[in-house]
């Protein structure tokens, strides 16, 4: 009896294969292949950048450690595939409720979005100081005449502040609270100090409607 079960469950297993295979033969259908891919373009995306991105601070001289590099922070915006154009790198030293210090890095011609820090608590107040590479940051105030840089072609509706600040390496710009800005790397890339007091990303406001701070690799 029980090799008489076994024999059946086997009849029907075989049936049901050429069931399946016949599904796919017929005349007219398209055969369908199931491919068991493993692949994650997120991580795939962030190590490429990642790769790319220290070397920059190598050629600033600037001294990470291996934790400093593991916590490199790709800022995309929630657009990925604009990252090359809107977007930053970051590593953060330090960040409590007394003071914030950065470095900031930038691809040849990366811009880093319009935005400003709202006054909250006593609100942010920050100094760049450009390490490598020229720096333009844009600010309130009045529109500098055929300024050195443009924002990049599909996003320049959301860029409105034009007063042009110059940065080579050493040179400083310190920035009140509230006040709404964006910069851009020159033609070699950029990397540029930050020190400010407690920076907030969440509290952070975009001129553009379709940014997303966060970046995540799961």
């Amino acid at each position: 009896m029980k090799k008489h079960v076994i024999g059946v469950r086997l009849l029907l297993i075989a049936v049901m294969a050429t069931m399946l295979v016949g599904c796919g033969s017929k005349a007219g259908q398209k055969t369908v292949s199931i491919v068991n891919v493993s692949y994650d373009p997120t991580r795939e995306f962030y190590e490429e950048v990642r790769a790319k991105a220290l070397p920059y601070y190598e050629k600033a001289h600037i001294a990470l450690t291996d934790k400093e590099k593991e916590g490199l922070e790709i800022v995309d915006f929630g657009m990925q595939d604009n990252f090359y154009n809107l977007g930053i790198c970051i590593i953060t030293y330090v960040n409590n409720e007394r003071y914030c210090g950065k470095e900031m890095m930038l691809f040849p011609h990366q811009t880093c979005a319009e935005h400003w820090h709202p006054p909250v608590d006593t609100g942010k107040q920050e100094t760049f100081r450009c390490r490598y590479g020229t720096v333009y940051v844009y600010v309130d105030g009045e529109p500098t005449p055929n300024p050195k840089v443009q924002p990049p072609e599909k996003d320049k509706d959301y860029f409105t502040v034009f007063h042009e600040i110059v940065l080579q390496p050493g040179d400083m710009f310190t920035m009140k609270p509230n006040t709404k800005h964006w910069f851009q790397a020159g033609p070699e890339g950029a990397i540029v100090s930050e020190f400010s007091s407690q920076s907030n990303d969440d509290t952070d406001v975009f001129t553009d409607p379709r940014i997303d701070r966060t970046f995540k690799v799961e």
